[in-house]
């Protein structure tokens, strides 16, 4: 029986509002006998029960209520990961891997108590082989870590969630963000994984020490993985793809007096093969909440950030050819620059629009939804979306990766107002079923977690929810 945490269940809806954290203890006196046991693998100092490091370990970046582990533990090695595991699947202990704690879905939570394996002190980066540009990372090592740990190297690696996630918790939600249009998501990135199985073997999903750049060898267990959520197993490494820095980048802002406008600039800039490596909408609520927080002066008009990765002898082609495709969709103010310094605060806004959002309503709290759909439905689910809004009292900016299709509102709202918690619950189930009717997808890139649960058996169907468990209970 797979024990890993019960994020393919579909039993009942949990609470949606993040309260004071509970403990859930169905094994409690499961977990006490086997203190020692993990004591015996991890040291004294690898294994907690106190309450701080439990709530600390049973929540993450979402709105949804703690549920904290009854025990957390802190391998040091695949060894131990691997010793850890054989004892919980011993004793029927649900496992819940942890990395840095920045997911937005509550994947983290542990429903039914058990054991929180939290992977902070495995942090090596590993077998860096520059001229095949690759690398092996433990699950300690952070975006931001690696790409400092590379920078004398001129290699970078692209993914770019947003947050300094964890690289191989990133893998388990097959996250992307702002660079995927050129450079894909964590699923066209990741090589090799090795991953503990809940009975504690380690597998290797391309085979021990590969990493090829294709293959057509059996299945391919490496996605199966990439995009999990910790349901199949503990990813303890992963070997990545790596990228050139580019020559040049150049960055730039442009407005546009519609949604439409803005989309239809965004697939003809694609149309056209320029080099673009972000493309990034922000409509006109979010535009004022970041002119407000950060005292600029954008148009408060639909608007897209964009950046632009190559040569330098190329850059004002593709400069040249976006301005003016931007300009026949009425765009205005079309603004760029070149040097970091003049990129960073073009990019401000759309850097700090989480934190605009919540300066809208001092006290509130912030909760970020995730849906993709085709590009040529954006324009129209964006303006069902705003409209429900404003139909509904919402405080909801919106903010989307639009080369991807990929959107997110901010919303704002009170969690000690229960009518507005039911408004936003409802809106959020009606914004994702919005994307699947339009051959979308409930989330782009946070993932499935606690609350979308029941949208994924909508979008997949019961046969392949069927498949997934039967994979788990393997």
């Amino acid at each position: 029986m797979i024990l890993f945490r019960q994020a393919l269940r579909f039993t009942s809806r949990l609470p949606f509002i993040c309260g004071r954290c509970r403990t859930y203890s169905a094994q409690v006196g499961s977990v006490e006998r086997v203190i020692s046991a993990f004591r015996s693998v991890s040291g004294d100092e690898g294994v907690s029960v106190g309450s701080a490091v439990r709530e600390q370990h049973g929540r993450d970046e979402s709105v949804h209520i703690c549920r904290p582990p009854d025990v957390v533990v802190f391998p040091r090695s695949v060894e131990e990961v691997s010793a850890l595991a054989k004892i919980c699947h011993h004793h029927q202990l649900p496992m819940i891997p942890f990395g840095t704690g920045t997911g937005l879905e509550g994947g983290v939570g542990a429903l039914k108590g058990g054991v929180c394996f939290s992977l902070r002190k495995m942090e090596q980066v590993l077998d860096l082989h520059q001229e095949d540009f690759d690398v092996t990372v433990e699950p300690g090592v952070t975006r931001k870590g690696l790409n400092s740990y590379l920078r004398d190297t001129g290699l970078w690696f692209p993914v770019d969630p947003g947050a300094d996630a964890s690289l191989c918790g990133m893998a388990a939600t097959s996250a992307s963000g702002t660079n995927a249009v050129r450079y894909g998501t964590m699923r066209e990135n990741v090589l090799n994984l090795e991953v503990v199985l809940a009975d504690g073997t380690v597998l290797h999903t391309a085979g021990k020490g590969r990493r090829p750049r294709k293959t057509s060898a059996g299945y391919n267990l490496t996605n199966l993985f990439v995009g999990s959520e910790g349901t199949l197993g503990i990813i303890t490494k992963a070997t990545l793809r790596l990228y050139g820095i580019p020559e040049s980048m150049v960055s730039a802002v442009c407005s546009f007096p519609s949604v439409q406008s803005a989309v239809d600039s965004t697939v003809q800039i694609l149309q056209a093969g320029v080099s673009i490596a972000r493309i990034e909408f922000l409509d006109d609520v979010m535009i004022n909440a970041c002119n407000r927080f950060n005292n600029l002066s954008y148009a408060v008009t639909p608007t897209l950030f964009l950046e632009f990765h190559g040569s330098s002898k190329s850059m004002q082609e593709q400069v040249s050819i976006t301005e003016e495709i931007t300009r026949d969709n009425g765009g205005s103010d079309f603004a760029w620059a070149e040097d970091e310094e003049t990129r960073g605060r073009l990019w401000k806004a759309r850097h700090d629009a989480w934190y605009a959002a919540l300066a809208l309503r001092p006290g509130c709290k912030a909760y970020s939804t995730d849906v993709c759909v085709p590009i040529s439905r954006l324009p129209q689910i964006i303006v069902e979306t705003k409209e429900d809004l404003i139909r509904n009292n919402i405080t909801g900016p919106i903010a989307g990766h639009v080369g991807d299709g990929n959107f997110h509102c901010l919303i704002v709202l009170d969690p000690n107002d229960p009518d507005e918690v039911q408004r936003v619950h409802s809106f959020t189930e009606r914004l994702a079923r919005r994307a699947l009717a339009m051959d979308g997808t409930c989330t782009g890139e946070h993932g499935i977690g606690l609350g979308k649960r029941a949208l994924l058996r909508e979008e997949v169907g019961p046969s392949a929810i069927e498949v997934m468990l039967e994979h788990r209970r393997r």
